[in-house]
This record gives structure tokens, C-alpha cells and sequence, in this order.
């Protein structure tokens, strides 16, 4: 009877865990959208394959190097030296891969959507493999390894990250951010005397789709990181909600404040600071702190964007905002508001260190990566001409809207011979 009991209790845990990594696959179409929806028409099919293959190589690249490098033997508390290119695992580890390789491609996905519209398609490939392979999984095992034997050093000392705010969204911050300066702004984006040119997406519903499909997907990504169907994924539920709430009200109420349009692209983007703010600390915290780390992840949302374009920083869809510094606000929120021991200098200082550590790592690794690629393929971005004609075009010989999109070119007939 006890050994059916248990049989029971792996199935049910083994059917949240692979559900809960579905939901987080179906957050590729959600970025697909957000993303595609914000850039010019004529850049879309380039936005739609770049996530398109985030998720295929991804989890190729993943299952071959980058499982083993987070989740194998850490006796170093660097990285894993084991279980590369799995073939042989136990039943529960195969659901831990697959839920796994879906963060995976998430904390990939991140920096497309902030490079777009300038960046080589191979380019971006290549980097995204590396991310994948490397860079991701690397701080993944410091801060969640090992599934095996030995353990992180920074889980070692007590990091909270429970789902991923620094681990996945401020990793993926961090590389968008080293992207965009390697890369540069747009063609107009900025003046000669510092004059700021918005340069509007052109579908605003597709982006408010993609941001309820990531708002729906968030749930299996924070509740399923219990990997077991317990009682306590109703709690994280609610506090991922709370804090997506919160966050979007947090910026209507600024924008009140200021006398400023409510935007629904900016509404969007607040909700997805409160998603990620609450990722870390979304099972250890209580409600209320849920809020309160939710409020403030919109108003970062809310200012610090302005902060970036005096700078110079050319973010299409706001990811250094969104993922990297609310992430790093989450993850700091997850041990001041710990629910059992809060306000703990000692727990805050750790949190910090992984903050500290996910910039270094994240940003320092990508942007040697960056520009490598840029000596190596003889250049990180695309030429102004193309630029220009839009990467649809001339990355992909395809137009995404082509009864509309005629004079995006002087040779549209040539996209038929180049199939």
C-alpha cells in the first residue's frame, strides 16, 4: 500500500513538473509576440525566427552541454563535470531536464527582442547558443546546482532565487544590456545633440496578446519550480498574480502623477517587472510583501527606461528594465521580505552577492562574447542599407505583411529566385 501510495506521488509530481514545463515553452510565443509587435513591420519574420530558434537550438545545445555544466556533479561549486548529452537518466531527472531546458530558452530568449532590428541573424544565433550553453548554466549551477552530488557556492551560502530572477530574467538582462552596447542604437534612434526619436512598434495588440500569454504561462513557471503538487503552489499563484497586479498599477498611478499618458506597451512591461521581481522570493514571501515588491518593480519600469535613453541605450522592448534590474530587485526583495526571518542583514548581503555576481558574470562573459563575433564574422550588425530595407527582407529573403510591404524594396520580385 505505501509503495502504491509513493507511485501515486511520482506521477502526480511527474505530471505538475512536465505541465509546468509547458508553460513555460508556451512563453516563447508570448516574447515572439511582445517582441515582434514592437518593432517596424518590416523587421518582424527576423523577430519571429529569432525566438523561433531560440527554443530549437536551445534545447539542443542544452541537452548536449548545458544540463551537465548547471545540474551535474559540483564538487568545485563552479560548475557541473557530469551528465553531459544525457542518455541515460532515472525517470524524475528526465522531468527535471525537460522542465529545465524550457528555462533555459526563456533566459535566451530575453536578449532578442532588446537587439532587434540591427543585429546579423547569425550573429544573434551563435550568441544565443553560447548563452544557452554557457553563460546561463553557468550561474545556474553556482546558484541551483547539483542535482547530483556536491553543490553551488553561492547555494551553498544561502541564495534565494526560487524560480529564476536573477538565475534566468537578470542573466538575460545582463546579456541584452552588453548586446546593445556592442551594437549601438538604431539608424535615428538618437540626434547629433542627444535629441530621443521614438521609433513605434507597429502592433499593439500583438504585444498586449504576448503579454497575457506570458502572464499565463509565469504560473507554471513559478508554481511548477516546487516540482511537486503540493499545497503550497496556491500561495506562489497568488503571489505571482499579486505582484504582476500591483506593478501595473504602480505605473498607472505614476503616470497620473506625472500628467502622463497611461501606455498600454508600458502597462505590459510593468506587469512583467512585477512577474519578474516576484520570481525569487514568490514561495517565501507572504502576500503582502508580494505587493509591496510588485509596486516598486513598476515604478522602476516607470523611470528607469528615460534613464537608459539619456545614456544612450538603444532597448527595443525594455529587457534591461524589465528582466535585469527588476530581477535584481526581486532577488534583493526575496531576503528582505524572507518570511521567516525578515530584514536579516546576513540574508540580504548574500542576496546581494548574487546580484552582484549574476552582473559580473552576465554582462562581462556577453560582452567579450559580442565583441568576439564581431571580429570574428566581420561585424555584430547588419549594414545601414539593410538596416534600412528591414531584416525581413534581407536576412530572410521573406516580407511578414507582403500586400502592404511592396516598397520595402526596388527588387520584392527577387525573394521568389532566392527560395
Amino acid at each position: 500500500m505505501i509503495q502504491n501510495i509513493q507511485e501515486i506521488r511520482i506521477s502526480l509530481d511527474s505530471v505538475w513538473v512536465i505541465m509546468g514545463g509547458i508553460l513555460v515553452f508556451f512563453m516563447q510565443a508570448g516574447f515572439a509576440m511582445i517582441e515582434s509587435g514592437s518593432v517596424r513591420s518590416k523587421n518582424t519574420v527576423n523577430v519571429l525566427m529569432k525566438n523561433y530558434m531560440d527554443a530549437c537550438l536551445g534545447g539542443l545545445v542544452f541537452w548536449i552541454v548545458g544540463f551537465g555544466l548547471m545540474f551535474g556533479v559540483n564538487q568545485s561549486g563552479w560548475l557541473g563535470t557530469s551528465h553531459f548529452l544525457p542518455n541515460q537518466l532515472d525517470d524524475w531527472h528526465w522531468n527535471l531536464l525537460f522542465f529545465q531546458m524550457m528555462f533555459a530558452a526563456t533566459a535566451t530568449t530575453i536578449a532578442s527582442g532588446a537587439m532587434a532590428e540591427r543585429i546579423r541573424f547569425v550573429a544573434y544565433v551563435v550568441s544565443a547558443a553560447v548563452v544557452n550553453g554557457l553563460i546561463y548554466p553557468v550561474f545556474g549551477s553556482w546558484a541551483w546546482g547539483s542535482l547530483f552530488a556536491g553543490e553551488g557556492w553561492l547555494k551553498a551560502m544561502g541564495f534565494i532565487d526560487f524560480a529564476g530572477s536573477t538565475v534566468v530574467h537578470s542573466i538575460g538582462g545582463w546579456v541584452a544590456l552588453a548586446g546593445i552596447i556592442v551594437l549601438g542604437p538604431r539608424i535615428g534612434r538618437f540626434g547629433r545633440h542627444g535629441q530621443v526619436h521614438h521609433l513605434p512598434g507597429h502592433n499593439l495588440p500583438l504585444i498586449a496578446l504576448g503579454g497575457f500569454i506570458l502572464w499565463l504561462a509565469w504560473f507554471g513557471f513559478n508554481a511548477a519550480s516546487t516540482v511537486n503538487a503540493n499545497v503550497s503552489i496556491g500561495r506562489i499563484a497568488l503571489n505571482t498574480h499579486l505582484a504582476a497586479c500591483s506593478a501595473a498599477v504602480a505605473y498607472m498611478l505614476f503616470a497620473l502623477l506625472m500628467r502622463k499618458a497611461i501606455l498600454i506597451k508600458t502597462t505590459i512591461n510593468a506587469s512583467l517587472g512585477g512577474l519578474v521581481g516576484i520570481t525569487a522570493g514568490c514561495a517565501t514571501m507572504s502576500p503582502m510583501f508580494a505587493v509591496l515588491t510588485g509596486l516598486v518593480a513598476g515604478l522602476m519600469v516607470s523611470i528607469l527606461p528615460a534613464l537608459l535613453e539619456k545614456l544612450r541605450v538603444d532597448d527595443v522592448v525594455d529587457a534591461v528594465t524589465v528582466h535585469g534590474f527588476c530581477g535584481a530587485w526581486g532577488t534583493l526583495a526575496a531576503g528582505l521580505f524572507f518570511e521567516s526571518n525578515m530584514f536579516n542583514t546576513e540574508i540580504i548581503l548574500v542576496q546581494a552577492m548574487g546580484v552582484f555576481a549574476a552582473f559580473a558574470w552576465g554582462f562581462g562573459v556577453s560582452f567579450i562574447v559580442f565583441k568576439t563575433l564581431h571580429v570574428v564574422l566581420g561585424g555584430l550588425r547588419v549594414s545601414a542599407q539593410h538596416e534600412q530595407r528591414g531584416l525581413d527582407y534581407t536576412e530572410h529573403a521573406e516580407l511578414s505583411y507582403p500586400e502592404f510591404q511592396r516598397d520595402i524594396t526596388c527588387e520584392t520580385d527577387d525573394i521568389t529566385k532566392r527560395h
